[in-house]
């Protein structure tokens, strides 16, 4: 191979900072490269790295393979020991053209592959701006990095740090320049976007940034959260939900369970009554809101009746896009000490759970036939309602936003029918 090729998993803040370390790599004037940008949330994530890395030193022998992200920043002895990697940069490493300039030499030693700092020290996020992602026709803007909170079954605070925030100008200048370049959705990402601003000036809220970037950039045609822990949702945030059509009927929230208990044992800071009030006044605020959630099964300590009450949450939420983890224990965390159920268990409840948003999935696309949409078309012929719903669209533009009406759906994505030229 010839170039840099970057494989990256995790979350969509990876996806963005993957476009980064390449813009970086190549400033740096590497070539020939295979960079893995990691995931640590599960041992799966874990596992399929390791996997794909081994896999790519079989099918290029003679490349260097970095391995970088949140797993090699909690893990980094386990990717400096495999004779596959080259080098392993910290998450804080990755971001800097510096790093691909003083690589290793082959064949070091575990110890000399290390590129990876204390990610505790690191105390500011700098704006990073990238104008193209390749495969996506919607631009991410990262504002947030690391979190501050300490849930029992996470060790992406140990991986990304404590929480820092971008200033709001430096958003705004990104934002501007995305829409100006043809950009018709941009999407705010973090760690924990929600807590955006708390250790800047004035202590600007996520809400307050996407309320002054819709109104400073009036070429902004959509505006979207990538994910939002809804406890932590603030009056400006709320206003756009009842007031801002550029604002995407559509937010994906930090749910993780349905029983107040479980939710205490994992340190989260809502109830189910929180989440369920949430939920009910975005929705009447604005009917069309649909709910993403990410949600564990299996949790250290769940009975059966725990487990029912997360299934219950998701139905009487109506969660549309149900993510479903099965509890996976994380050597380092509170909750990987607390007993454990058995794993034959755990997958049992992760599929009657997935089971259930698969119900609830159904239920919402049967309720979108009929009625019209806004389109934004993608690279693989879909496209994208407002409400994040997918819709077949072959054979149109990616990029362009299009008005249909919905016709159907095949169980995964809706069917649509154009009832007007492309207006935009």
């Amino acid at each position: 191979m010839s170039g840099i090729e970057v494989i990256t998993f995790g979350c969509r803040l990876n996806t963005y900072e993957s476009e980064v370390m390449k813009a970086q790599a190549e400033k740096a004037g590497l070539n020939n490269a295979i960079l893995v940008n990691t995931c640590a949330v599960t041992g799966e994530a874990v596992r399929q790295a390791r996997q794909a890395i081994r896999r790519a030193r079989r099918d290029n022998p003679h490349a260097r393979i970095i391995v970088t992200g949140c797993a090699a920043q909690t893990e980094k002895q386990t990717f400096a020991e495999m004779a596959e990697v080259d080098a392993v940069l910290g998450n804080e490493e990755k971001l800097s053209s510096a790093s691909y300039r003083s690589l290793p030499d082959f064949g070091v030693s575990a110890e000399e592959k290390l590129r990876v700092n204390d990610i505790m020290s690191v105390k500011a996020t700098a704006p990073q701006m990238v104008r193209h992602i390749d495969g996506h026709v919607r631009a991410f803007i990262q504002v947030q990095n690391g979190c501050d909170h300490r849930c029992t079954f996470c060790i992406i605070p140990y991986g990304r740090g404590n929480s820092r925030s971008v200033p709001m100008g430096a958003v705004v200048d990104q934002a501007r320049k995305l829409a100006d370049s043809g950009y018709r959705e941009i999407v705010l990402t973090g760690v924990d976007a929600t807590s955006y601003g708390g250790d800047l000036p004035g202590a600007p809220t996520l809400g307050l940034l996407a309320k002054t970037l819709l109104k400073q950039i009036p070429d902004i045609r959509r505006l979207r959260l990538s994910s939002i822990d809804s406890i932590e949702a603030d009056a400006h945030l709320m206003d756009l939900i009842a007031d801002e059509p550029r604002f995407m009927p559509h937010l994906h929230l930090s749910l993780q369970h349905g029983d107040d208990m479980i939710l205490k044992r994992m340190k989260r800071r809502h109830s189910r009554a929180d989440a369920l009030r949430f939920i009910e006044e975005a929705r009447r605020l604005r009917p069309e809101m649909s709910f993403g959630a990410d949600m564990i099964a299996g949790f250290p300590t769940e009975t059966e009746e725990m487990f029912g009450n997360a299934v219950r949450l998701a139905e009487e939420a109506d969660i549309a896009h149900l993510h479903v983890f099965p509890y996976s224990p994380r050597p380092g965390t509170p909750a990987a000490r607390m007993p454990q159920l058995d794993r034959s268990l755990v997958k049992k409840r992760a599929a009657r759970l997935r089971a259930a948003g698969h119900r609830l999935h159904l239920s919402h696309l049967d309720g979108m036939v009929g009625t019209r949409q806004w389109l934004l078309v993608e690279n693989n012929g879909l496209a994208h309602t407002e409400n994040f719903t997918l819709v077949a669209a072959p054979g149109l533009r990616p990029g362009d936003l299009v008005p249909a009406t919905i016709t159907g759906h095949n169980g995964k994505h809706l069917d649509m029918q154009l009832t007007a030229a492309a207006a935009a």
